[in-house]
């Protein structure tokens, strides 16, 4: 006679699999926290523009850039990645890396072109940039090359930004102040047009804190960590500057040697 009572071993199969549904369903609490920490950075950044604080404004960006790269870690180090996780980190940094830094150089000179209509349209695709860039990341995060980025991070970009704004703002460059609104407005075009550039950035991602170092590439760590503690907003600005150019520094290497060939 068959026996038509369901087997036993089935179960367990059957419960793990609903508990990865479950876990995929899930909002957790600790990387969602750091998340919602650098929205609120980038929205208390934006007021402070408002008020015409511009300095701690630009450093909040980095508080915000700061928060959203901990959030990934925390989730990946803990086993919470969700899919909520990820959209919301990825609504988090359109506010963070494209709204916040296009409002913040509108306000501090980009609305002093004219009327302000060129500059209001120089920030607007500086924040598109950033929306494209974000949307383009999202969509091939399984067809890309996982050691390098497909244009500048949206964060490098806010960065570059904020980074000059809060340079000129703490009074450590020597220009004529006429001239600022014209450098903000090609650096913001800069840092937007890279966002949505095919050039390869080097994502970081291959490097493995955990393996030894040679005893040089310590001392320029150390030596940069310095620097920052010393000179932040110089050190920041010129870090930045280092990498957006990087990109194209490989594009331009990657293109020499597919002619060559």
């Amino acid at each position: 006679m068959t026996d038509l009572t369901p087997q036993k071993p089935d179960a367990p199969i059957e419960m793990h699999a609903d508990a990865q549904q479950h876990r995929h369903r899930s909002i957790y609490l600790l990387p969602n926290a750091f998340t919602t920490a650098a929205l609120f950075c980038a929205f208390f950044a934006i007021i402070k523009a408002m008020a015409a604080d511009f300095e701690v404004a630009a450093i909040l960006i980095f508080f915000s850039m700061v928060l959203d790269g901990m959030d990934g870690r925390v989730a990946r180090m803990t086993n919470t990645q969700s899919a909520f996780g990820e959209q919301y980190d990825s609504l988090a940094d359109m506010v963070s890396f494209g709204v916040a830094p296009a409002l913040i150089v509108y306000e501090w000179q980009l609305k002093s072109f004219g009327s302000g209509r060129l500059g209001l349209i120089v920030a607007f695709v500086y924040c598109l940039c950033a929306a494209l860039r974000l949307a383009r990341f999202n969509t091939n995060l399984a067809v890309v090359d996982k050691r390098f980025f497909q244009g500048l991070p949206s964060p490098s970009a806010a960065a570059l930004v904020a980074g000059f704004v809060w340079l000129v703002s703490a009074n450590k460059v020597d220009i004529a102040p006429e001239i600022f609104p014209w450098v903000a407005l090609g650096v913001t075009l800069f840092a937007g047009v890279s966002m949505v550039t095919t050039l390869p950035y080097y994502s970081g991602k291959a490097m493995d804190v955990r393996h030894s170092v040679s005893f040089p590439k310590l001392l320029a760590v150390i030596g940069v960590g310095l620097a920052v503690i010393a000179k932040p907003e110089l050190t920041l600005f010129a870090l930045f500057v280092a990498y957006a150019l990087s990109g194209y520094v490989l594009g331009a290497r990657a293109a020499l040697r597919k002619k060559s060939d």
